[in-house]
């Protein structure tokens, strides 16, 4: 059976359901020397903030025996530096790219955002599609915690980047019980969709009781994670079954991405498992279609939130 690999997540559409997740495929076209990138549905970018960042200290990441544990710190050469030195490179490989963006406070968000409008408006922007608030950040502004777990704040950020004259994704995370109220929060300010979901958090120790990473704790990601993004997407389709998502967690291959899909998202991000290869975000989207046409799907965008076999 042939598959219509074609999606679509809110005003825009997608040549295929899987995509890269931020902070797993750097910053620019890295992952092109390991498949065509213009096959998948979208290179999403490691977030950038208004300034260059310096992330945290080493070492930042430690293998699991299910998945990883990183404290990266958002390392990143900042928004200017981006669109100069990496786009015009996603463009040659022909990408549909999907800007992450990242900050401390609603006033860096909202200068993050003037900055993204100006630069879309230049030739050479073409190829973004989409760009993806990272609301997982600790907010050092008003001391309030981490922006996705603050409806009201998350809100406002993402308000603030409808400057942007792309569509606006928010990403959330699984560390609050109001990611339902945060998910509806950030639809109403704007959000055409949500990425669900960030890592969660943890702290891994040696045999000395040191923290393995340099940071101290940091976020668990891989095959271990997949159940909670599982159930966050869920949770979310079941409360605004309109509100597209964008399923993130453990999607290690076709089936894992499938499930996804029946839980509801639309599209679904590959992290970690590019980190074991650097081809598996092609590999898992060849899986996939193999794996929706044996459970008789005839088209990848008949998945959503389907819990029965398809049909032709």
């Amino acid at each position: 059976m042939a598959v219509d690999t074609r999606v679509r997540v809110g005003s825009i559409e997608l040549s295929h359901a899987v995509m890269t997740a931020s902070g797993t495929s750097g910053h620019g076209a890295e992952l092109g020397a390991y498949f065509d990138l213009s096959r998948i549905g979208a290179v999403v970018v490691k977030s950038l903030s208004v300034m260059p960042w310096a992330g945290n200290p080493a070492p930042r990441l430690h293998p699991l025996s299910h998945g990883m544990i990183n404290a990266v710190g958002l390392q990143g050469p900042g928004l200017v530096a981006w669109f100069d030195e990496h786009l015009h490179v996603l463009a040659q490989h022909g990408a549909r790219t999907v800007v992450s963006l990242w900050g401390r406070s609603v006033e860096e968000y909202r200068r993050a955002a003037e900055v993204m409008a100006e630069r879309l408006s230049r030739p050479g922007a073409e190829h973004i599609v989409a760009v993806e608030i990272n609301l997982s950040c600790p907010n050092l502004e008003e001391r309030r915690g981490i922006f996705a777990h603050d409806a009201d704040l998350s809100a406002d950020v993402v308000a603030r980047c409808q400057v942007i004259d792309r569509p606006v994704w928010a990403k959330l995370s699984p560390n609050t019980d109001r990611l339902v109220e945060v998910a509806g929060a950030v639809r109403a300010a704007g959000a055409e969709a949500v990425t669900l979901v960030n890592t969660v958090v943890g702290l891994v120790l040696d045999d000395e009781g040191v923290p393995v990473l340099g940071n101290g704790g940091g976020g668990l990601s891989g095959p271990m994670v997949h159940p909670v993004a599982l159930r966050a997407v869920a949770d979310v389709r079941a409360a605004d079954p309109d509100l597209p998502i964008i399923g993130v967690g453990g999607v290690t291959s076709g089936a894992a991405a499938g499930a996804l899909l029946r839980a509801g998202a639309s599209a679904v991000q590959v992290g970690t498992a590019t980190f074991v290869d650097p081809r598996a975000p092609m590999s898992i989207a060849d899986e996939l279609v193999v794996w929706a046409a044996d459970q008789g799907f005839s088209r990848l965008r008949d998945i959503t939130g389907r819990r029965g076999r398809g049909s032709d």
